[in-house]
């Protein structure tokens, strides 16, 4: 194969809010931090281990604008793009490098509410009992069958 391939997939929980940076020409760029998990059992202990793994998101312009209206820090989402690592100075003149993902494609999977809503759901399930206990509505006369 002679091409290459820089694509990145992740899902994970937005750290912090968007942080948004406007520039003269009308165009914007969003920032925000991304964390996934990985979970496993230690052989040694037999304890659940989990390590997460941070990462730099940058989204463009409309996009950007999109996500700072409609994600903020817990929500879940799936981000699609490339990587790309920028090499700058700090203030002592030392080169430093930071490595994002230049987000391409993004899909809002559940929103922090959306999760605590559901939690709230599963510690109070409603019973059959409950549901067969509720009186049927009989204004059943205008339908066809």
């Amino acid at each position: 194969m002679s091409g290459t391939l820089n694509k990145v997939m992740l899902i994970g929980h937005l750290g912090d809010e968007v942080k948004m940076h406007y520039f003269e020409g009308g165009g914007c760029i969003g920032r925000f931090p991304l964390a996934t998990n990985e979970t496993y059992t230690s052989k040694q202990t037999n304890e659940r281990i989990t390590n997460t793994e941070w990462h730099n998101i940058v989204v463009r312009n409309k996009a950007a604008e999109i996500c700072e209206k409609y994600l903020s820090k817990g929500d879940k989402v799936y981000i699609e793009g490339r990587l790309k690592t920028r090499k700058w100075q700090d203030e002592k003149g030392n080169d430093r490098y930071s490595t994002e993902i230049q987000c391409n494609d993004f899909t809002f999977l559940t929103t922090k509410k959306e999760s605590e809503s559901n939690n709230t759901v599963e510690k109070n399930p409603i019973s059959n009992q409950q549901l067969e206990s509720e009186p049927l509505s009989e204004d059943n006369d205008d339908l066809p069958f």
